[in-house]
């Protein structure tokens, strides 16, 4: 991150002196102009009247000519200047990021015709979920990597609702929600009742013509009665203000626009757990996570070739440093062993005693005394058998 913000640091200045030139540059420019104007018009004065020009007229053209001729000297060497302020963003560039990474990546990693759909693969997924659909066609077609329309539906489908809500249309977003009520109501989502709720407020936002049509619909909310109670009760209080306008009352603040971008967003975290798919597609993740562990990888890389160690490092799935991707890439729940300090793994499970304290297997083994068992952490002993593996 700090290496971006020194890039981004010199980029601004650049943009800076763009503006400050450009700013420069109409200033002057209108300035010449004003000038020529007058002396076209003092100069076509004269002709008409057949009058000779006088040296003071000819004294001005020569001063002005030669402001012209200035004017233009120093805004081309200011320009010029500005070569060496990009130029200073390059350089920033190359001493912030590394030019080459393929030193952290085994040689032949994607040469396997296997690994290579499997990357296609992924970048097809992300273009259909981003709604890039003729991309993504034309990525299949260079590929030769057939993609069943069983795969591609769902996505066209949710691009089709989407694009539909960006323009102020929720009626195909209420369609899939009904026809998707169970699946929704396993999830505990709000999604049908806030589709309901942003159509009932876009009746309200048409004004005291529209308070039929409102009562009417407000007979959708019936089933969402129980749940969302005190949310009818607002949207209902708000008639009372109809007839001067609810943007001039408390409930304004139910025209805000925000509702449609979080209501998209709802629609595409709901839909994507239906689907069984990730609000954020596999390749955006192994981006954002490469984008943090790169630069500790050639570190980590630099040090090992300065150092001339060898077999530190394999590439055979295995990291010769521990990277910390941050909470929001920990995808998998993680049991160190208190008794071993190991963590788990499916040969070597964490095991919950009857006396709820938590071991791994192999601890568990090593704590075996005559049949039985104590507890490292209070005195109840028990039976191994009794013991039961945790899957996270």
């Amino acid at each position: 991150m700090e290496r971006c913000v020194g890039v981004e640091w010199e980029l601004e200045k650049v943009l800076q002196r763009f503006r400050s030139y450009g700013e420069s540059l109409d200033r002057s420019l209108e300035t010449l102009l004003v000038s020529v104007k007058q002396l076209r018009e003092e100069l076509c004065s004269h002709a008409l009247q057949g009058v000779p020009l006088s040296p003071a007229l000819s004294l001005m053209m020569s001063q002005r000519c030669h402001k012209i001729r200035e004017t233009v000297q120093k805004l081309a060497s200011d320009h010029k200047d500005m070569h060496s302020s990009v130029s200073r963003v390059g350089k920033a560039i190359d001493r912030n990021f590394e030019a080459e990474v393929c030193a952290v990546v085994a040689d032949g990693m994607w040469e396997a015709t296997e690994k290579q759909q499997l990357l296609h693969s992924a970048i097809m997924e992300h273009l259909y979920q981003q709604g890039h659909l003729a991309v993504a066609e034309e990525l299949s077609q260079e590929s030769a990597l057939n993609i069943d329309t069983s795969f591609k539906q769902p996505f066209l489908e949710m691009n089709r609702i989407l694009e539909a809500l960006q323009a102020r249309d929720l009626r195909p977003a209420l369609e899939w929600a009904i026809s998707n009520r169970q699946g929704l109501q396993e999830l505990n989502s709000s999604l049908e009742f806030r589709l309901h709720r942003l159509h009932f407020i876009n009746l309200l936002s048409g004004g005291p013509n529209m308070q039929i049509e409102a009562l009417t619909y407000a007979r959708q909310f019936q089933p969402f009665a129980k749940l969302h109670q005190q949310d009818i009760q607002v949207i209902m209080g708000s008639l009372v203000y109809l007839q001067h306008g609810i943007e001039n009352s408390p409930y304004s603040y139910l025209l805000d626009t925000e509702q449609w971008t979080d209501i998209s967003e709802q629609f595409t975290r709901d839909a994507c757990c239906l689907l069984g798919l990730s609000v954020e597609s596999p390749l955006s993740v192994g981006f954002a996570s490469g984008c943090v562990a790169l630069p500790v990888l050639m570190n980590i890389k630099a040090v090992i070739e300065q150092r001339q160690y060898t077999g530190v490092w394999t590439h055979k799935d295995e990291l010769p440093i521990e990277i910390d991707l941050g909470r929001k890439s920990g995808y998998h729940s993680v049991f160190a062993c208190p008794i071993l300090r190991q963590q788990t793994s499916d040969s070597n499970p964490p095991i919950k005693l009857v006396c709820g304290h938590v071991i791994s297997r192999d601890a568990l083994n090593k704590l075996i005394n005559g049949g039985k068992l104590k507890c490292p952490y209070c005195p109840m002993e028990q039976n191994p058998a009794d013991g039961k593996r945790i899957i996270f």
